[in-house]
């Protein structure tokens, strides 16, 4: 399964009004998994970015100057996401910034392209009702450092998060493995009926347990209080 994903950054907050996309980050997982089969473009807008919006991503009018402009990078763009699901945090308004570039060329919205659009505040609400879930109390929550972003940036926001969305949605579907049951006999026994395998009981590393109440104390700190875990063990 190919995922990919995505921020933008803008020069203000209404495509309608006229603002442009000036960066986009694109970050690749494959089952899962980080490819670093990344990709990153600076776009040139053709316009300034209103002050508000210069304060949150930091890129000028000068530094993006000799940048390629969108028309330059759609092929490209639209050749890398291609079939895959688009992973993005509040997902109308990166797609409606992408929907009014594409529609400047004579494109199709940007869905049309992909396999499907995932918001993941829409799923973290569903799983954090009444709580904050922007990117940084996303972060915060599941203990992901953003020490390092002092200025939005759609390649390092799109890293962070590529790693929220794992910790958000990991977790096994079962906790049963399928086995192969063998034909019953006329007497209604097991035809081939084989051993189980001796269990094999690894105790924690020292190391493990640390991890594991590290991760108590954030749960500690998200309920205000003693989480479940450590409730029971009091009982």
């Amino acid at each position: 399964m190919r995922q990919i994903v995505l921020d933008t950054e803008t020069t203000g907050l209404n495509p309608r009004s006229g603002d442009r996309i000036i960066e986009i980050g694109c970050v690749e997982l494959v089952n899962r998994r980080l490819t670093g089969n990344n990709l990153h473009y600076y776009v040139n807008p053709e316009r300034d970015s209103e002050e508000g919006a210069l304060a949150v991503h930091g890129l000028t009018t000068e530094f993006l100057s000799d940048k390629p402009k969108f028309a330059e990078i759609a092929d490209e763009l639209r050749d890398y996401v291609k079939g895959a699901e688009i992973i993005i945090h509040n997902a109308p308004f990166d797609l409606a910034f992408l929907d009014a570039e594409f529609d400047r060329l004579g494109l199709p919205c940007f869905a049309d392209h992909v396999l499907k659009i995932t918001d993941t505040l829409v799923q973290a609400k569903e799983m954090h009702p009444g709580k904050r879930n922007s990117l940084d109390a996303l972060c915060d929550r599941y203990g992901i450092s953003n020490a390092h972003r002092a200025l939005h940036g759609a390649l390092l926001d799109a890293e962070l998060l590529a790693e929220v969305y794992l910790a958000m949605t990991r977790g096994q579907n079962s906790l049963t493995i399928d086995l192969a049951v063998p034909e019953s006999g006329q007497d209604g026994g097991s035809a081939n009926a084989m051993p189980l395998a001796d269990i094999i009981l690894l105790q924690a590393t020292a190391e493990e347990l640390a991890e594991h109440e590290a991760l108590l104390d954030r749960l500690d700190k998200e309920v205000k209080g003693s989480c479940v875990w450590r409730a029971a063990a009091e009982n």
